[in-house]
């Protein structure tokens, strides 16, 4: 094959679903329709908090730091359930902890009532019986690909659905929005049903063998490693993004309908990259996708900053939306090292670890948007393109 053959495959979007199996294409149709749904309302979400349920900014900062809470928690038991039971189960299970979630929120009347709609919307089951599911049945030659091909369901999902839930809110009111995602959830959950069950290596053979216990298989460096790694990308990408609607406004002016468009392509632009990434990484080397996003991040923020531009804010957007690869990247980078009968909890400990800096970021990116909007971006940029060159560099598949 030529090299100018082998590039043209790397960014050829052609073939959109080579790398999924019957079972994995049924998962990504879930994903797109779960996230449809989620879409609807998680966008607008905090200005219903506020306009409908008059919550303030502390209250609503309470609900989801309490959500975030939920999701380290339950990612690190998921990965524990995955490691013993019916990754099929688990994947049913956790779209279903969903379903009544967005139907708390239609009857809440003060944010109180939105606590235990919060915490079911926080149970995060999925990604490590999801990881162990890619790589107990795709081609090793194409795994980063498949994990970004599924991961783009949910940008997919996005771009549409927060502008719809928004009309359909202010036209019809938002119960009717959230009995629209509890619709969209179940359809999820009854998309999954029609997977096969897959169990790990050590259940299928029910082997009793002398292994190394859980705890010992833990015991790894390279571990450690990937989750503070994965800790660090997460704090630096929350630091800066929830800020950028803001910003937006803050400092350019820009109305909410302006606001919403650019978010749009920046979903777009993370099922773009997810495929261009995917395809990227299978030629080369996972770690030099992961890297590749984490430039692409910190070059797009700096147009980002120096242009009021709709034009080109529209290009940095598709660009930022990088920002959301950092879990499939990852998950396709430590899934093959883990050990089989330790797996999903191998891949559940980094994204708990990110998931925590998810919740300690904002807070800190805060304090530094009231010092200057330009503070946050300024942090991001910096470290997005350091640990770039670390990933290129160090890290290795």
């Amino acid at each position: 094959m030529s090299p100018l053959a082998r590039w043209h495959g790397v960014f050829s979007i052609r073939g959109f679903f080579t790398s999924l199996n019957k079972d994995l294409k049924l998962i990504f149709f879930a994903n797109l329709a779960g996230s449809f749904g989620d879409g609807l309302y998680a966008y607008i979400m905090p200005y219903y908090m506020k306009d409908s349920l008059k919550a303030n900014a502390v209250e609503i900062g309470v609900l989801y730091a309490m959500t975030n809470l939920f999701a380290t928690v339950t990612l690190l038991i998921a990965g524990l359930l995955a490691d013993r039971y019916d990754h099929k189960k688990i994947l049913v299970l956790g779209w279903a902890a969903w379903v009544p979630a967005p139907l708390i929120f239609a009857v809440a009347k003060n944010w109180v009532q939105m606590i235990p709609g919060m915490a079911l919307w926080g149970v995060t089951l999925g990604p490590p019986a999801m990881a162990a599911f890619i790589i107990a049945t795709t081609n090793k030659n194409k795994l980063t690909l498949t994990f970004t091909v599924i991961s783009s369901a949910w940008s997919l999902g996005y771009i549409f659905s927060p502008a719809l839930g928004g009309y359909l809110g202010g036209m019809v009111g938002m119960p009717l929005v959230f009995l629209l995602s509890s619709v969209c959830y179940t359809g999820a959950t009854v998309i999954l049903l029609l997977i096969k069950s897959q169990y790990c290596a050590n259940h299928i053979s029910g082997a009793e063998r002398k292994e190394a216990p859980t705890l010992q298989l833990l015991k790894s460096r390279k571990l450690l490693v990937l989750s503070i790694f994965l800790g660090a990308i997460m704090f630096a990408v929350f630091l800066f993004r929830p800020f950028i609607p803001t910003f937006l406004a803050d400092v350019y002016g820009y109305n909410g309908f302006q606001i919403g468009v650019l978010g749009s392509f920046s979903f777009f632009g993370s099922a773009l990259l997810g495929v261009i990434l995917g395809r990227f990484g299978d030629k080369t080397k996972k770690t030099h996708a992961l890297a590749a996003a984490l430039a692409l991040i910190g070059f797009a923020l700096v147009p980002f900053l120096l242009f009021d531009d709709f034009q080109v804010l529209l290009v940095t957007q598709v660009l930022v939306g990088a920002s959301y690869l950092a879990w499939p990247l990852m998950s396709a980078i430590i899934g093959p090292l883990a050990p089989e009968r330790a797996r999903a909890l191998w891949v559940a400990i980094p994204l708990a670890v990110g998931m925590f800096s998810s919740i300690l970021a904002p807070y800190f990116g805060g304090i530094l948007y009231e010092i200057s909007p330009y503070y946050p971006f300024v942090f991001g940029i910096t470290v997005t393109l350091f640990l770039g060159l670390l990933a290129f560099a160090k890290l290795r598949d």
